[in-house]
Formats: structure tokens, sequence, C-alpha cells
């Protein structure tokens, strides 16, 4: 492929509602391009863009995928990303390195919940937003049904640019408003020019006459001659809807049909003087060391600046790392800078990426998309930059994961692969989020939702060989006491030669401590002071397993106040043994009680869901403390739930919010257990511990 400036270089990121035929379209597009030499299909599992073995089997997008196409002296590169929310980390990724975002919706099933996930997005990374319903020629397809629904969801800025002439429930002829000229396809896709149809007349009208509204908003000239009643020349209305795409007050609408290429072509044209290039939207406003803001001019001239917005990670082939360049070029010979990491990368190579497909290329320039291999120490938001003039540009803001589960090898001693494996995926994929709890010691893995972590579970078996399983996470719950004791500890143990003797007297209460608080009150000298240590310490090792059901102690505070010794056989064990004796004694005396952690709900939900959510937080015994309007239409429910309850609240929200909620949860405090649910937790223990 030749070398473009960024004049003629688009970055399009192509989102939507899953099944909308993001793929299909991009597909489409390489095809007609000749970029590729067949029709990809999903269905078929063969597409260029969906080729990570998970797509294949699942027939969806999981990860982003690139893919360039030159059409009419213009590189289009094609950035398509995954519907389905647990995948929706590849949305922010595509969007990084886009300048316009493509919003595929389905002819059939019109304005979905992912359409405005897509566009909200979108609205805020300031890009371009193009509508492009695709499906046309779907028997059970409605077109002007779904344009109105574009236009009731997105406001007056939804104009359509490209609409289709239906006869008997076929859609071959698509008709150009800017052009006022038609075209029919046949059965190859190839179009001709054909009459306007005259049935259409009123329709066709009224979507004339909203095109000319739009335009009479991008100028007050246009806006004059629009309330004179005056005909708009051809191109004033092309140069109306240029100016307010890129200016973003107005949303323009093509149509067409993936599988048969209908309308694709006219897309494509479009596209290379609608949507702005990478010279017009490219510049960012980046940090330099100082913290201070640089603007960064698409200058293929300019010092190197560049950001990486995808990792991939494979442990045969080695991590290969997507990169937009903003300004400047990236070569073999052009010195890079990691500013996470402070080092000077080493560029062995840069290719050009079409899907799986790697193509060497001499250099990558401003506004332009490629890749660079092991790049080890490069992360994904990572800026690459020139020594010269070091900047960070803006990295990527990944939505934080909201579905846990505990995952266990099903072969022991393979902990350290699984370990290893889930570094690697969580450089591919951000929201993958793993720690090692300590105190349920297990390794709990967060994604974005249950499917999400079904292709963790799959990718580490086909990458790293390691077969895993996944569980209920298990509550890290503590014990504390109500009520006070005094105890007696006493070791003593003598088998020929030296002994060991210790003894003391030990007050356990209530206190606020987040462990132990330890006191000492011995007069007289009947506990040597040598020894405290040892007593205290003997007491605090005994706390990370209470009575109850083994769980760490808190809130108690013992005071050491008597005791005896003897001058041969005591020494610090004896004492850290006889201390244990007290707490195993005292702590059962002293009414121990099981604490549950208690976390902070704050859940954004549309209006008509409040009701909902309330009514779910009532059953998982939780407190809704209080709503707020949000923006949009939405409420903030705020909350406090027992965190043993909320495992699953993720799957519940989409469910009753069609992924429209958003939730974050975090830790608060630690609260007595209700008396039914202590139970079942020490009965779950006594049964673990006789397993």
């Amino acid at each position: 492929m030749k070398q473009y400036d960024a004049k003629h270089i688009l970055n399009i990121a192509m989102a939507g509602h899953s099944g909308a035929g993001k793929t299909s379209l991009a597909e489409a597009m390489l095809y007609l391009s000749k970029a590729s030499d067949r029709l990809g299909k999903v269905s078929d599992g063969n597409t260029q863009l969906d080729f990570d073995p998970e797509e294949i089997k699942r027939k969806v997008s999981v990860v982003t995928a690139v893919a360039p196409v030159e059409w009419k002296n213009t590189k289009i590169n094609l950035i398509d990303t995954p519907g389905l929310f647990d995948f929706e980390g590849g949305v922010f990724e595509g969007y990084r390195a886009a300048e316009t975002a493509v919003i595929v919706v389905s002819a059939k099933d019109g304005v979905n919940v992912g359409t405005e996930k897509a566009v909200k997005a979108a609205d805020k990374e300031g890009l371009t937003k193009i509508f492009f319903v695709n499906g046309v020629c779907d028997e059970n397809a409605r077109f002007y049904r779904v344009l109105e629904d574009l236009k009731a969801t997105f406001g007056p800025s939804v104009c359509p640019v490209i609409v289709p002439y239906i006869e008997d429930g076929k859609a071959e002829t698509y008709i150009n408003l800017l052009e006022y000229k038609a075209y029919k396809y046949d059965a190859k896709g190839n179009a001709a020019p054909t009459p306007i149809v005259p049935e259409m007349g009123d329709r066709l009208e009224g979507l004339r006459e909203a095109i000319k509204e739009a335009v009479a908003e991008t100028s007050e000239e246009l806006m004059e001659k629009f309330f004179m009643e005056e005909e708009f020349t051809p191109e004033e209305i092309i140069t109306g809807v240029s100016q307010g795409v890129k200016d973003g007050s107005l949303c323009p609408v093509f149509c067409g049909d993936a599988l048969s290429t209908f309308g694709i072509d006219q897309f494509m044209s479009s596209l290379t003087w609608l949507a702005p290039s990478a010279e017009v939207k490219g510049a960012e406003t980046a940090v330099d060391v100082n913290g201070d803001p640089v603007d960064i001019a698409v200058n293929e001239a300019g010092a190197t600046a560049a950001v990486i917005f995808k990792t991939v990670a494979d442990p045969f082939v080695g991590k290969l790392s997507y990169f937009k360049v903003v300004s400047g070029k990236v070569s073999t010979e052009t010195p890079l800078l990691n500013m996470r990491t402070g080092n000077q990368e080493r560029i062995t190579k840069v290719l050009t990426v079409r899907g799986k497909k790697q193509e060497d290329s001499s250099a990558v320039v401003a506004g332009d998309i490629g890749a660079i291999p092991k790049l080890t120490a490069a992360n994904t938001g990572d800026t690459l930059c020139s020594p010269t003039r070091r900047v960070v540009l803006k990295g990527i803001d990944y939505p934080a994961p909201s579905y846990s589960m505990a995952m266990f090898p099903k072969k022991k001693g393979e902990e350290d692969k699984v370990a290893q494996g889930l570094a690697r995926l969580s450089e591919e994929d951000p929201t993958i989020k793993y720690v090692n709890n300590p105190e349920t010691k297990e390794l709990v893995v967060s994604g974005m939702g249950e499917q999400h972590l079904d292709v963790v579970v799959s990718k580490l078996k086909a990458k790293f060989n390691v077969d895993v399983e996944l569980e209920q996470p298990k509550v890290a719950y503590r014990e504390t006491i109500r009520g006070r004791s005094d105890v007696q500890g006493r070791h003593k143990k003598q088998s020929g030669g030296s002994g060991q003797f210790g003894d003391v007297f030990v007050k356990f209460e209530p206190c606020d401590a987040d462990g132990l608080e330890f006191e000492i009150a011995v007069v007289g000298g009947s506990v040597p002071k040598q020894f405290f240590p040892a007593v205290e310490k003997g007491l605090r090792e005994s706390m990370k397993h209470g009575p109850l059901a083994g769980y760490p102690v808190v809130g108690v505070k013992a005071t050491l106040y008597d005791g005896s010794y003897h001058p041969v056989d005591s020494n610090e064990m004896a004492f850290k043994l006889a201390a244990q004796i007290a707490f195993k004694n005292g702590i059962p005396q002293a009414k121990p009680a099981l604490l549950e952690p208690i976390g902070s709900l704050k859940a954004i939900v549309p209006d008509a869901n409040m009701g909902d959510i309330m009514g779910e937080v009532n059953k998982r015994r939780g407190r809704v403390l209080g709503m707020n309007v949000a923006e949009n239409g939405n409420q903030v429910v705020e909350a406090e739930v027992p965190m043993a309850e909320m495992a699953d609240f993720s799957i519940y929200m989409r469910q009753v919010t069609q992924g429209r909620g958003t939730f974050s949860f975090t830790f608060e405090r630690y609260e007595d257990a209700p008396g039914q649910v202590a139970q079942k937790v020490i009965e779950a223990a006594k049964a673990a511990q006789d397993d």
C-alpha cells in the first residue's frame, strides 16, 4: 500500500449494538476496494476482521481489529470494535485511534442500547458521528421507521443522505438526496443510474426539506436563504452538510446492505469528502514534563508523538503494539521514548496491519495507524515520543470491571501458569483485573461480565495450555467480641531436661481497633518484662483465626494483668503458647460475633428502572440511602449492601436496564451479620474443615 499524507487519511471506528453488522460492513468495504478477494461472512467464520479463534467460534467480535482500505485516493483505516457489552473495552481502544465513529444500526432492530452507548462514547471523545443503517435488503427491514427512531432518540441533527426505494419488499434502488440521483443495483452489486421514482414524491420532498433545514443551520447566509424560500444549489447543500458533519452539528444517515454490498460504494465515496481527515481533526493537546498543556499538530515534519491504543500479547508470536501517530513519523530510524517507563524503545520493524495479516512498512506518518512488534515494556495507553519533545498524550479510560469470580487451576501446581497467563491477557485487555486475596487464599479475576470471563478461560487453555475453573469468590468475613472475659492461660511442659512454663491472666473486651489493642497492667513483676512481646505475639497470631468460622478477629482489647513464671523453665515460646491458650479460652466466653463486609453502592439507572433497583437492593439485605437526579433521564441510587449479596448484581443490572445502567461498589465497613446469615457461614466453614 502506498504512503498517504494526513490530508488523505480517514480513521474510522465502527461501533454499535451487537449484531448490527459492523464487521460485515467493514468486510464489504474491504471487498469493494479490492483489499480482499472475497466477501467474508461472519456466519462462515472467514472474515478478515474476526480472525481470533474465539470470534470464529462465537461468531461475534471479541477484540478490536484494524484494516486499511484505499478508495478514491484516500486511505480509510477501518477500526472494527466489539458490540457486546462484555467487550466494550475494545470500543474505547477504537475510539482512541479514530476521528470519526460510524455507528451501525440494524434496519430490522433499529436503535438499541448499544447504539445509544456508542453515540454517548463518541460524544465524550469528540468524534464525528455518522450513522449507517445496515441490512436494508432483509425482508423484515424497516428503514424509515429506524430513521424516525434515530431522529427521536438523537434529535434534529440526524440528517438522511442516502435512502432506499423499496419495491415488492426489495431495496435495490438507493437515492442520494444530496445529488438528487438514484442508483439501481443488480445481483452482482453493480450500480447504474436510474430515474428517481415518482411514487416517492411526498416522502422524498419531506426528506429533501429536512436536509435543507439542517443545512440552513450551518451558516447565517444559508439560514436567510432558507427563510426567503430560495432554492439551495447542489454545491451549497453539499458544502453545508460537509461543514455540519465536521463541526458535529449534523449526523448524516446512510444505508445499504453489507451482505449484498448494495449502497456500500456510495457510502465509501461519501466518506472521502464528508468525514474529517486526520489532518483536519487529528490534532491533540498533550502534557509536557512540567504538566503544562502542549498543542500537537498533525505534522509529518514535526517531532514524533504517538499513542499505543491496542496490544496483542501472544505467547508464540510475541507482543504487538498498535499505535496512532499524531505528529512526526515512526520508523526503525526514529528514536522513541516511552514516557511511562522513561526508557527508549528499540524499533526493529514497523508494520501495516490488515486483520491478522502484517506487511512491512518503511514508516508510519502523522495521522496514520501502524503496529510495532516486540515492545516488551510498552503497554496500551503509553505515549511514544521524540526525546527532543517529551510529551504525554491522553491514554485510554477503560470502564471498570464489574463481575468477579475466583479462578482455580484444575491441576494442582499450575497456579504460576495461571498467573502468567492472566498477566499476558491483561496486557491485551486492561479491563481484565486479577488479585490474590490473602485472606481467602483465592485468585479473584474481574471482568465486564460472564462472557468476558468465559473468553478468559478459553484463552488460558488455547494460548497458555492451562485448564481453570471459576467459582463464586469467598467473602472475607471478620469476627469480633461483644462481651468481656477474664481468663488464665497456662502452658506447662516437662519431659526431661529443661521444661516450658508460662502463665498469664488476660482480660478481653471490645474496642474500636482494626485488630488487637494490647495493654500491659502487670504489677510486682509476676510476668517479667522480657516476656511481654511474646505474649503480644501469641495473641496477634491467634487473632488470625476466630473461634466461630476461622476468620480474622478484630476489635479486641487484651489486657495482660497478672501471671507467673519459673526462673529456669520460662521462656518466650512458653509465654507465647500461654497467651494463645488464653485467647482460645477467653474469646468464646466474650460473646463472639461474626462481622460481614458492607459495601457502598452507587447505581446510575434510567428513571424507569429506579424502582426495580431499589427493590433489588432491599431483597439483597441492603439499605437505600438516597436518590439523586442524573443527566439524560437517569437516576442515581445510593445504598449500602452486604458484599456477600452482590456477586451477581452486575448480571441483574444488565438484564433489568438492558445494559443502560452502570454501578460502582466499594467496601465501606464491617457490621454484625444477622443470626441466620452468621449460622450459615459458620456451618459452611465447619463443613469445609471436615472435608
